[in-house]
């Protein structure tokens, strides 16, 4: 039972154990977030060994309640986190990952539904953005109560590379990766900024051509590979994005962070969620901030969520 003897107390449930999953209950328990944690997953054993390694944790961290548990205990959690799904395979189409991640996501979303939770979805199984729809659709919920982790990883990728380049902290670029969280994502160059200076007037001034942001734009959509080839999977940065959400829910803190959100007219788009900056906070999703992008970079919204929307109506059709 949850302890409601003091006002604060905070309980996050995390649903697949994986690397992303295990990164993620790590990433919590050093940032010494939520009283109480809560790990699900099919492979019981494992979240029972996970919950013994990290509570070792909170001696240097923070006191914190980690036990493995089930879809019951989602019922007064402020927050699920699902990570739950299969990667993918050689050989494998996208559509087909999306099939069998949907058919996994449905058999998470309604269990944690009827346990009564009435709390913030947050998803980053792959593909992400159909997945954050599929469980809003699953779950009944407003929209505003589900936020995919969509482009933070590649937001992330992106300002790294052009803070290496150009010499200043990644934690002062303000740039974004927008669209999908895939192939048909690209960097919102135009109104990036360093300081409110123009990121590209910057680039000039360092000897970057638009070639060279071209480049850095593609390595950002490719480090995945990059990564995948070197060691099997991504799992901190995402794990460390999925934390940074949840603190920003938690701590009610109204942030500007690139999420998959749901869109209501924005970019001339609804019925979907892409990857743009937003506020987040203890309701959720609290408002879109639209970027005013330039022509080309509308047509590449457009197109990407064009992509995003076959795929979602293919696999739900399907299921």
């Amino acid at each position: 039972m949850k302890n409601l003897t003091t006002k604060n107390h905070q309980k996050v449930v995390l649903v697949g154990d994986g690397a992303v999953g295990s990164a993620f209950a790590y990433s919590m328990v050093n940032q010494g977030l939520a009283e109480e944690f809560v790990i699900v997953d099919v492979v019981k054993e494992r979240t029972e060994g996970d919950a013994l390694d990290l509570e070792d944790a909170q001696v240097f961290t923070a006191p914190k309640k980690i036990y493995s548990g089930d879809y019951s205990d989602c019922s007064d959690a402020d927050v699920v986190v699902i990570t739950a799904g299969a990667p993918q395979k050689p050989g494998e189409t996208r559509l087909d990952l999306v099939n069998k991640n949907l058919k996994i996501l449905s058999s998470i979303v309604k269990p944690v539904v009827d346990s009564g939770f009435d709390g913030i979805f947050v998803v980053a199984a792959n593909p992400v953005d159909i997945l954050t729809y599929a469980t809003w659709k699953f779950s009944g919920f407003p929209k505003e109560k589900v936020i995919g982790s969509g482009t933070s990883l590649d937001t992330s990728r992106l300002r790294v590379a052009l803070a290496n380049k150009l010499n200043v902290d990644p934690r002062s670029v303000e740039a974004y990766i927008m669209g999908e969280h895939g192939d048909s994502e690209f960097a919102a160059y135009d109104e990036a900024t360093i300081g409110s200076k123009p990121l590209k007037t910057i680039a000039k001034e360092h000897g970057l051509t638009d070639d060279d942001l071209a480049k850095i734009e593609d390595d950002t959509r490719n480090k995945a590979y990059e990564i995948i080839n070197r060691k099997g999977a991504t799992f901190y940065g995402v794990a460390t994005c999925l934390m940074r959400i949840t603190k920003a829910i938690l701590r009610d803190e109204n942030a500007v962070l690139p999420v998959g959100a749901a869109l209501n007219g924005e970019y001339g788009l609804d019925d979907i969620f892409i990857g743009t900056p937003a506020i987040i906070n203890a309701s959720g999703l609290a408002g879109v901030v639209e970027v005013p992008l330039s022509d080309k970079e509308m047509d590449a919204m457009t197109k990407s969520a064009e992509t995003l929307k076959k795929v979602t109506k293919d696999g739900l059709a399907a299921l």
